[in-house]
């Protein structure tokens, strides 16, 4: 008998509350037993709440497993979009399932794949599946834009420290409703940079010895965290949707991505919109509009008068990483009797930054050796002429043999590879 699993996929809550994927199932074990293929039940996979615009998925991944051990016949999906939502995704997994010799056979169009017909109307399929989930996409983005601009609170999906979220209900919208408990803090912090002249450093110190956890559960404050509060525009009543955007530039690698040892950086990042593309909110505000606007004046001129603006410049200024916990290199400085003398610190090796203290015990390095050091290297590779002719003309190369047919092939490998 012909053994085959069970592949279903749902990627939206609501999809997964409604149990469709239950339907999938049911539909697929019922096509199982008309055409007599034997599905034992550790081989039905499925992956609630999960896109198809990504192969991580755990119901994936282990029916990948399966198939490569060479011990599967068929595999069951109800239609192309339930396996993958990217065209490409598609592709890189019939053709992964052939080669241990496994056959995807989708049932809601009856294609097989054993003919090159039924090969292009799956490819058909996962075009306009691709097509499909970008217009939804569009559709949903325009949505919330529009919920937004009509002051739902729905689109935020979070409330930051001193307010709880309340969620819709089938009698109200969301809303922030104010914390009786934290909202005296937000209130004080606010008072004591403005009116006071407190520190971030000296404020995340104060929350800390107050015994207040954080929105994340942590005990420690960083001032990272306490300087997003100071600038967040909820608290003077003003919720923002709309203060990020992704863009179609690579992403520096942060210190998780270097500690798993990649080098590639992801193909977006995302970054700060322009203040006067924010869509804002009305929410319950805890510090008055004359408060606020100190604080973010007084933020604007430490960021204007800082000492880092006035240094010497540095070669490898947010550059340099440390090998051992993954976390960047800063500029930091000493100062002798007659010379000030510059290092590069690990953040990991620094006590005041961690709860527990140090993470790293690496030792600063002279910023005057190691820029030294690179520049020499640097200079050295750019003054090689036979370095720079190879470099000439691999690239005339490549201009001359250049089609479409090469520079679509190079992007699908591309695509092939990072997936």
């Amino acid at each position: 008998m012909i053994s085959a699993a069970i592949y279903a996929r749902v990627s939206s809550a609501r999809q997964k509350k409604d149990q469709t994927i239950g339907s999938q199932t049911a539909a697929l074990r019922e096509h199982a037993t008309q055409n007599r293929l034997e599905v034992p039940p550790e081989w039905v996979f499925e992956d609630e709440g999960h896109s198809g615009a990504t192969l991580v998925r755990p119901g994936l991944e282990a029916l990948r497993d399966l198939a490569a051990q060479g011990c599967l016949d068929v595999v069951l999906v109800y239609s192309p979009d339930r396996l993958a939502r990217k065209f490409a995704y598609q592709a890189l997994l019939i053709e992964e399932f052939a080669r241990t010799g496994v056959r995807v056979e989708f049932i809601n169009n009856g294609a097989r794949g054993d003919t090159p017909e039924d090969q292009l109307l799956v490819q058909f399929q996962g075009m306009f599946a691709e097509y499909e989930k970008a217009q939804l996409m569009e559709r949903y983005r325009r949505g919330k834009v529009h919920r937004a601009r009509t002051g739902s609170v729905n689109v935020l999906s979070g409330a930051p420290f001193g307010y709880r979220y309340l969620r819709k209900s089938d009698h109200a919208g969301a809303a922030y409703e104010i914390l009786e408990d934290e909202a005296p803090l937000i209130a004080e912090l606010f008072r004591r940079y403005a009116d006071d002249g407190a520190t971030i450093a000296d404020l995340a110190r104060w929350l800390t010895g107050q015994g207040v956890p954080t929105r994340t559960g942590k005990h420690r404050w960083d001032r990272s965290v306490v300087w997003g509060m100071l600038h967040n525009p909820a608290y003077a009543g003003r919720a923002v949707f709309g203060k990020t955007m992704a863009i179609q530039e690579p992403a520096g690698l942060n210190r998780i991505a270097r500690l798993q040892g990649r080098s590639v950086p992801r193909a977006a990042r995302t970054v700060g919109r322009p203040s006067e593309e924010w869509t804002e909110i009305s929410v319950p505000a805890i510090v008055t509009e004359e408060t606020f606007a100190r604080v973010q004046q007084r933020l604007a001129d430490n960021k204007r008068f800082a000492a880092r603006n006035t240094k010497v410049p540095s070669l490898l200024q947010g550059l340099a990483a440390c090998s051992a916990c993954g976390y960047g290199y800063y500029r930091t400085s000493t100062r002798t009797t007659n010379k000030t003398i510059y290092y590069y610190r690990c953040l990991g090796s620094d006590d005041y930054r961690f709860e527990g203290g140090r993470v790293c015990h690496n030792r600063p390095v002279r910023a005057d050796y190691l820029d030294t050091v690179v520049w020499e290297h640097i200079t050295g590779l750019l003054a090689d002429p036979a370095l720079i002719r190879s470099e000439i003309s691999k690239r005339l190369q490549a201009a001359r043999t250049s089609n479409p047919v090469t520079s679509q092939r190079k992007r699908l490998d591309a695509a092939l590879a990072k997936a």
